[in-house]
């Protein structure tokens, strides 16, 4: 190993997001990896996270660590997604100031948007209105680690930046049966009743609300080129007022033509039934990514075969074999998404 490779921590690696950054990182082959368990460091524990830091003397951090989940595990869960969240954001963010680490990503969520945002969503429409009930104490706990990078860079002139991307998936998504997202839902739902040879599926919400996904893999890249940007060519693209970058794809599609794109990919022949009286959550959430394209990205695979390629990977690693219905509350941390697999909403 090179005495100038960086030392970089990615906090959250055994999740989806976390994986792809560390896939990403050690593919370039210039960096050291630093990476913990979340048995060998509790990020909500801040004597922890300050040893860490102090012992460890890591260049760049990553910000991949969340509680995270869909709809039902947010209406089930909501003061485990703010309280470990906002932990999470305000231990590695204070205690990355303090070991005086050069550079950090922190990740958020296109949820810290309000409801009923103008479309495409613009990085300016933060903290313009109100947010998505369903999930607004993850999203608050997001907002915050915004504010957090934010604030301490004009105060300690720190270079901390910030991603906001879309839905996700990809490899490494979590398939649980009642606190996954939307993709890994409905891949999970679809995969069994062709298992079990199920005549109909049933779907939470109307089908209607319309989201845009984006593979793991294209955020990690995302993730990449954000942190090797020189300082000024990331302001220009943030504006001298900015906070974060969006990260979307650039297309949505229906949760009705979803399923039937999943199940189509699965090999299910089911009918589809979707129970309009469940919650529905946000209409629609479309990113405006211009800012980070002028960044020189864009992403790269298309939503059937990452798909595929996902559903793939799946069967292979026996994700998809069965699991408990319910976790503990703080079985979420650190990985990468948790909703019910009857459930079409993010």
């Amino acid at each position: 190993m090179s005495s100038r490779s960086l030392r970089v921590f990615v906090a959250g690696h055994r999740g989806m997001v976390g994986s792809a950054i560390v896939r990403a990182l050690q593919a370039e082959g210039d960096v050291e990896c630093v990476t913990r368990p979340h048995a060998g460091l509790d990020l909500c524990d801040q004597q922890a996270v300050r040893d860490f830091f102090a012992r460890e003397r890591v260049d760049q951090v990553y910000v991949a660590a969340a509680r995270v989940g869909g709809i039902h595990a947010n209406q089930s869960f909501p003061a485990e997604f703010l309280y470990q969240n906002l932990m999470i954001a305000a231990n590695v963010i204070h205690q990355a100031r303090a070991a005086g680490v050069a550079r950090l990503l922190f990740l958020g969520s296109s949820c810290i948007y309000p409801k009923f945002a103008s479309q495409p969503i613009a990085e300016g429409a933060l903290m313009t209105g109100a947010l998505e009930p369903t999930n607004a104490p993850y999203a608050l706990a997001k907002i915050a680690g915004v504010m957090l990078c934010d604030s301490y860079n004009r105060q300690y002139g720190t270079d901390f930046r910030c991603l906001m991307p879309t839905n996700l998936y990809g490899p490494g998504d979590n398939y649980h049966p009642t606190h996954s997202h939307v993709i890994p839902a409905l891949l999970r739902r679809f995969h069994e009743a062709r298992q079990d040879g199920a005549e109909r599926v049933a779907i939470w919400g109307s089908g209607q609300p319309r989201r845009e996904f984006l593979h793991v893999d294209d955020l990690a890249r995302a993730c990449l080129l954000t942190m090797r940007a020189p300082v000024s060519a990331y302001r220009d693209c943030t504006g001298p007022d900015g906070t974060h970058l969006n990260v979307g794809s650039g297309d949505d599609i229906s949760i009705r033509d979803l399923a039937g794109m999943i199940a189509a990919v699965v090999g299910c022949r089911a009918a589809i039934d979707f129970d309009a009286s469940m919650p529905d959550g946000t209409p629609r959430k479309l990113l405006d990514s211009g800012a980070i394209r002028r960044l020189g990205w864009q992403a790269r695979i298309g939503l059937e075969a990452g798909l595929r390629s996902t559903y793939a990977e799946a069967v292979r690693s026996a994700a998809l074999a069965s699991c408990p219905a319910e976790a503990a509350p703080d079985a979420a941390c650190g990985a990468a998404g948790h909703a019910a697999a009857p459930h079409a909403n993010v």
